[in-house]
């Protein structure tokens, strides 16, 4: 569980640190950059796939592919589902929709929370039934405010849970999926990035830029490994909850990169992040509660063996 969480942790702090970066991969634009973080991810998650032990799973869901045909249609459907997602990413911030695209991360945990909830019947803490409370009015607010929820909002919140959810449904939850989902899209990459564009010319003119995509590829391949290996760890509900620190991240991000949070917008942002901090909190007193346990724990024991030496 707690490397789950630890791995959930280290997603959204690196994903936090990518709507940053996208600033470095200037002039490229969201379908150049896109196609490039797709062509510089996938070598660093199979180098690290490799060392972890991982391929193996990318082999099996390939023989499984040669045996049943017709799983092909689910993994082009699981390459496209989270290709787009990773599209909208970069496509947000880069084109002036980055708190849009943020709210959309907002709205993501409680879509996971129902779906835990509701299809694999998982409990919610009392700290994290607050917690969903907040993120609900603040959630609420922010539609309110606006009268209608934008799509790239909709598509964020939507696609994910179900994209997870099926994972589980066809197993293919592991880093052997997600590679498969990197690999089919590819030629679509490669397309993108060499005829599409001349994108090509511009990163050699620019010799920054080919530092930023190799940072890029680093970076995605660390983040979107994390998530995908703390989707797997994680029950759906904690996994939904812990995706908040996503969002708030995204939005303090989107802020530095120039977009403003009007006087309205403050109702939405505070309850989010007050949620967060009931579950920093409920994750800090479960911390402090395990430790005195194990101090209890190690005393008791150390009683025990003095009370057997004495007899002895």
């Amino acid at each position: 569980m707690y490397k789950g969480v630890a791995l959930s942790v280290l997603a959204s702090v690196t994903f936090g640190v990518l709507y940053f970066y996208t600033q470095f991969l200037q002039p490229l634009d969201s379908e150049q950059t896109f196609a490039w973080r797709m062509l510089a991810t996938l070598p660093f998650l199979t180098l690290f796939m490799y060392f972890t032990g991982d391929l193996k799973h990318a082999a099996e869901i390939f023989k499984r592919s040669v045996r049943q045909p017709v799983f092909l249609i689910w993994l082009i459907f699981s390459s496209l589902l989270c290709t787009t997602q990773l599209w909208l990413f970069l496509w947000g911030p880069i084109n002036g929709r980055g708190l849009q695209v943020s709210l959309g991360y907002f709205l993501l945990p409680l879509v996971m929370v129902l779906v835990g909830c509701v299809l694999y019947k998982e409990k919610l803490s009392h700290w994290q039934i607050a917690a969903v409370i907040l993120a609900v009015l603040g959630v609420g607010h922010e539609i309110w405010r606006i009268g209608s929820i934008a799509w790239e909002t909709a598509y964020v919140a939507v696609a994910y849970p179900l994209y997870f959810f099926l994972r589980r449904v066809f197993q293919t939850d592991n880093l052997g999926g997600f590679w498969w989902d990197l690999m089919l899209i590819i030629p679509a990459a490669i397309y993108l990035g060499f005829y599409y564009s001349d994108s090509m010319p511009l990163i050699l003119q620019l010799p920054h830029l080919i530092w930023a995509v190799i940072g890029l590829g680093f970076l995605s391949a660390l983040g979107l490994g994390s998530y995908i290996l703390a989707s797997r760890m994680l029950p759906f509900v904690i996994f939904g909850l812990l995706s908040y620190l996503e969002p708030v991240l995204l939005a303090f991000a989107s802020i530095m990169l120039g977009e403003r949070v009007e006087a309205g917008e403050w109702l939405t942002y505070i309850p989010i992040w007050l949620a967060v901090l009931l579950l920093v909190i409920e994750g800090t007193l479960h911390l402090l509660k395990q430790q005195k346990h194990k101090k209890a724990l190690a005393k008791n024991i150390e009683g025990m063996q003095k009370r057997l030496e004495d007899q002895l």
